[in-house]
């Protein structure tokens, strides 16, 4: 329950932010290489992803703006080895708030330097292990409710954004009521990391 309120908080912060008039809207897409990390986490791979949907950003000063947004983003990992052949494939909607700082470097193009929270909230997925299971839910892997801190770069040429960034989660995603608290310990704390490359347009 108190991640979804947190999620929640999100969602009207975005919104409010959204409905100002001095908001640029856009969209945005590109390429993630998600993995997972933790306690007891060892020899998973990264595996290749996207992420896509609409942007808005918020210069509240000329060099100063929080930038927001909804996306559609695919995370997960990979495991190949002797003993374990999985993918897990982890659909999210996820909601950034960045505080982005932007530096003229010639007529028109800005570098820009972000960082903030995110939440997101995962949708669907499958994982493959010889057989086939969901990602989420009451018999899912995963919980579905993940939040952590993302960073990045990137510039501005006109209105043509290009943008390299990476989101470390900060939930335990692993769902012990359904793998049992033996199997669940097995497993540690895991969470969430993702790198991505994006291309994006402001209206």
């Amino acid at each position: 329950m108190k991640a979804k309120r947190l999620f929640l908080v999100f969602v009207i912060i975005a919104s409010a932010i959204t409905v100002s008039a001095q908001v640029n809207l856009g969209v945005k897409g590109g390429i993630n290489m998600s993995n997972i990390y933790g306690s007891d986490v060892s020899d998973t791979k990264a595996k290749v992803g996207f992420h896509a949907g609409i942007l808005a950003d918020y210069e509240f000063l000329y060099n100063s703006a929080i930038q927001t947004g909804i996306f559609f983003t695919t995370k997960g990992f990979k495991m190949d080895d002797e003993e374990d052949n999985m993918t897990v494939n982890a659909m999210y909607l996820q909601l950034p708030l960045h505080y982005a700082y932007k530096l003229d470097v010639s007529p028109g193009t800005r570098i820009v330097f972000h960082g903030g929270p995110y939440a997101a909230y995962g949708v669907g997925g499958k994982i493959t292990n010889g057989g086939e299971m969901d990602t989420f839910g009451d018999e899912g892997f995963f919980e579905r409710f993940d939040a952590g801190l993302g960073i990045g770069v990137g510039a501005e040429f006109g209105a043509i954004l290009l943008d390299i960034g990476w989101d470390m989660g900060l939930v335990d995603i692993i769902n012990e009521d359904f793998l049992g608290a033996d199997i669940g310990a097995d497993f540690g704390s895991v969470k969430n990391q993702n790198a991505y490359l994006s291309i994006g347009y402001k209206f």
